[in-house]
């Protein structure tokens, strides 16, 4: 099992890896996303027109297995620069972490820290990020869909330094499996000052 990160060419080299993977593990809780390879060209453009994006690729010989994505904040959309710009937190300060997609087999094998710890690095090296942030879905406890006995991924992202900021949340839109059409979905952040 390697990792790496990758910039440039070498990101977009690996859209449609990433595309895959997003569409297989967010398909369960708590994004339950209904993934299709048209949204994926939609929502990782932002990756391919970002001068400073990048992703920590995660594999297993030729096989791409993991991902996680970051850029600079103000690279991103509207509905994730505006919570920040709505409390006076300079878009270009804040490195924003997009996905961590990690196929199950190789859970548990330390993977997650080197995606924490590769986005980190990278947002170091910019110069000038203050912060570095990511989101996740806000789902009721009495979702028809959440397995028995799921828990959130609350306590690992405490401890890599997280905390949630409850004045930082947005909404973002994706078709839910169990849906006709796409829906507007809670998004609450998670920020750790950078040092």
């Amino acid at each position: 099992m390697i990792t790496e990160t990758v910039t440039g060419a070498a990101l977009a080299a690996q859209i449609p890896a990433l595309a895959r993977l997003r569409i297989t593990v967010f398909r369960d809780y708590p994004y339950l996303y209904d993934g299709s390879e048209a949204y994926e060209a939609e929502y990782l453009r932002t990756y391919t027109a970002a001068r400073q994006a990048m992703a920590v690729i995660a594999r297993d010989g030729d096989t791409v297995v993991g991902a996680s994505t970051g850029l600079p904040l103000a690279s991103e959309g509207e509905a994730f620069r505006q919570p920040f710009e709505a409390l006076g937190i300079d878009p270009e300060t804040v490195f924003y972490c997009g996905e961590s997609v990690l196929l199950p087999a190789w859970r548990g094998r330390g993977i997650y820290r080197a995606f924490f710890d590769g986005r980190e690095a990278f947002a170091r090296a910019l110069g000038g990020m203050r912060w570095i942030t990511f989101c996740g879905v806000l789902r009721p406890e009495d979702h028809a869909l959440r397995p028995a006995g799921w828990a959130p991924l609350d306590p690992v992202w405490r401890h890599f330094g997280y905390a949630p900021e409850p004045r930082l949340q947005t909404t973002y839109d994706w078709k839910d499996i169990d849906q006709a059409a796409s829906s507007a979905h809670p998004m609450q952040f998670w920020i750790k000052a950078l040092d």
